[in-house]
């Protein structure tokens, strides 16, 4: 079988995300499309590529044999197009970003502007996600991540650790009792297939029979029922934050230490010689000395 580049990304994808709905949403195609272009390729074989389960897709001994040369092959596309895109464009471009949406909304999203005054042409690509997307295969250029990695073939470019606070409304705060706990609060949380990301646990752990006020799969619309009054929900105190709060107050809670947000830059050693992508770290990585000055400040004002 001849098979073009485009069917081994979707196969790649696939594979990476272990399930059709994940690789529909990272390809942007609709998953009845993405299943229809497998299932072709798996005719075209004359053998399944994907045994498919209750709980994902896991590969089948065709996908197994597979696997490395098209790992290889997009390799080679990336570094062709790193190639051309160190030679025709020095500073300028699209630079992808993948961040999990705290993360992205309150670092990237402020960081953003601080990089259009510096690089005007660097356009800055976001790529809000819990899931983990491959450095290797090119799906982003640079990751703020929770943990180092242990790849050898990746870069811990800096690291940091993120204070976080409860937040509520300056109308929700004061309609608080002089004293109150966890249990007083109505928390804004996750919802869906995240329902077990942080930090949900922790407030669990903390609040027995624990039920949220109110709850979604996306980051900015707590954040803007945060703000609308709706209850409280624990955010990153990040400089941005507590210079433009946004109408939103901390609230007096001695917060677990297990939520504490540690802050990596991953980036590819073979990005690291693009320009464009330098510029990015280079300015990420005051980013990232702003807020450990932030931190120290905030623990002497205590």
């Amino acid at each position: 079988m001849d098979l073009q580049w485009n069917d081994l990304r979707i196969f790649l994808a696939v594979a990476d995300a272990g399930s059709l709905s994940g690789a529909a949403r990272r390809l942007k195609l609709s998953q009845p499309t993405l299943s229809r272009r497998i299932a072709e390729m798996e005719y075209a074989l004359g053998e399944p590529l994907f045994v498919r389960k209750n709980q994902g897709i896991s590969l089948a001994k065709a996908g197994t044999r597979l696997l490395p040369a098209a790992q290889g092959m997009a390799q080679w596309a990336t570094e062709a197009s790193r190639s051309l895109d160190a030679k025709n464009s020095p500073v300028s471009g699209r630079v992808r970003v993948t961040a999990a949406p705290s993360f992205a909304f309150d670092v990237l999203a402020p960081f953003a502007e601080t990089l259009r005054r510096k690089h005007p042409q660097i356009t800055l690509e976001v790529l809000a996600s819990t899931e983990r997307l491959n450095l290797s295969l090119g799906e982003a250029d640079i990751a703020l991540r929770k943990q180092s990695s242990d790849d050898p073939d990746l870069i811990t470019v800096d690291e940091v650790t993120v204070p976080i606070g409860a937040y509520a409304s300056r109308e929700y705060a004061r309609r608080l009792p002089a004293t109150y706990d966890f249990r007083d609060l109505d928390w804004i949380a996750w919802a869906g297939r995240h329902e077990m990301t942080s930090p949900n646990p922790e407030l669990a752990a903390r609040i027995p029979d624990f039920r949220p006020a109110f709850t979604s799969d996306d980051y900015s619309v707590q954040v803007a029922a945060c703000q609308a009054g709706v209850g409280a929900m624990i955010l990153l105190k990040t400089p941005h934050r507590l210079t433009r709060p946004g109408g939103l107050v901390e609230l007096k809670l001695q917060l677990p230490a297990s939520l504490r947000a540690p802050l990596a830059i991953i980036c590819h050693k073979r990005m690291t010689d693009l320009p464009k992508v330098r510029s990015v770290v280079d300015l990420l990585k005051r980013e990232f000395a702003d807020l450990r000055k932030s931190h120290i400040a905030q623990g002497k004002k205590k």
